[in-house]
């Protein structure tokens, strides 16, 4: 057997290995899918590993980051590409749309990979009676967030189902963009005594989606925090390079879930100070009256850094200095043990272990 043969010989015997691992680890005992498996939270993570990840497994696939990046072309040139769809209900909400959503959602994916997003791809599924002028308008929203973030939707796709098949309308985009020389970002990548970094105030966008589905209302209105991150990723990479470990945009499943997977890929345990992050009174207060805790919110506007402890100061500098970095704050470090667990420390002295989201209270936020 030649050696190109062997080698793809020992890379599918070990695709083969990951998927029996998977199969056992995240077994999905569930016999139908529920709204929970679409929270972001335990169920969602279970689910991707169980079934999709274990049948898919490949060596890119496999790192489950968001976005798979890959050299090209035998240049060493890296290439990062994703792709996402959107089912928010309702579709207009305080701050955006889901054609808004749906654009930055793409960057955002993009952006924490450490790439340039350069072009996406969106298709539309249509319901039977929707209204072109909701459409149109839609549609004016993908553009100019487009247009903002510095990217063109270069292809897509259209389709119509029939009346009460599709809950108006759904959105799958997908992007690339070239990956910076100087990143090296992986959830994998945190190591002990790394400093745990957020770009600004969290849970506005769960609880603006929240606050709109339900009609809740409030002395002020909470608008979704919905935005590019490409420009706030790249201050950060600029100042620091290399120094920056990891980088995630906590959507669905909030903060906890984003600090959750960067623990498991990882194999350290990650530990927060709730008072360090910065939220506003009125999105806590809404928190409270929905009986969620704040770091299980999601998030489209925000991103989750682990940066080297020497540098974190400057790092902070550094996205404080971006206009979408200015409530910028130090919110942990990482420590060796125990693997795979992230904890929050109170505010009265004690700690609590910091899960992913269980149940299905976040279903259809993004």
């Amino acid at each position: 057997m030649s050696r190109d043969r062997r080698s793809l010989a020992d890379a599918l015997a070990r695709i083969e290995q990951v998927r029996e691992r998977r199969r056992g680890s995240f077994y999905l005992h569930d016999e139908h899918i529920t709204l929970s498996h679409g929270s972001g939270g335990k169920a969602t993570h279970n689910l991707i590993e169980g079934v999709f990840a274990a049948e898919l497994s490949n060596p890119i696939l496999d790192l489950m980051e968001d976005s798979a990046v890959f050299s090209f072309n035998g240049t060493g040139e890296r290439m990062a590409f994703t792709t996402d769809s959107y089912v928010v209900h309702p579709l207009f909400f305080p701050g955006g749309d889901i054609g808004r959503l749906a654009i930055h959602g793409t960057v955002n994916d993009l952006a924490v990979a450490g790439a340039t997003p350069a072009y996406l791809s969106a298709a539309v599924i249509l319901e039977e009676g929707f209204p072109v002028s909701d459409l149109r308008r839609i549609v004016a929203s993908m553009r100019e967030a487009a247009e903002a973030a510095g990217v063109a939707v270069v292809t897509g796709d259209t389709k119509v189902v029939e009346r009460g098949k599709a809950d108006g309308l759904y959105i799958n985009t997908a992007g690339v963009g070239p990956v910076r020389s100087d990143a090296a970002l992986s959830s994998a990548g945190a190591r002990p005594g790394d400093r745990i970094l957020i770009s600004g105030r969290i849970a506005e966008h769960g609880v603006a989606i929240l606050m709109a589905r339900e009609e809740l209302l409030l002395e002020t209105e909470i608008e979704s925090d919905t935005a590019p991150l490409d420009g706030v990723a790249a201050a950060l990479l600029e100042a620091l390079g290399s120094d920056v470990h990891c980088l995630k945009d906590p959507t669905r499943g909030g903060v906890a879930s984003a600090l959750n997977e960067i623990a498991i890929r990882s194999g350290m345990a990650l530990a927060v100070e709730e008072e360090n992050f910065p939220i506003r009174a009125d999105v806590r207060g809404a928190c409270e009256i929905l009986g969620i805790d704040p770091l299980h919110m999601a998030n489209e506007g925000k991103l989750v850094a682990v940066v080297a402890p020497e540098r974190a100061e400057e790092g902070l500098e550094a996205l404080r200095g971006h206009p979408m970095g200015r409530a910028a704050a130090v919110v942990g470090e990482v420590l060796d043990e125990p693997p795979g667990v992230v904890f929050a420390r109170t505010g009265i002295g004690g700690q609590r272990v910091l899960d992913m989201l269980v149940g299905d209270a976040l279903p259809r936020i993004c």
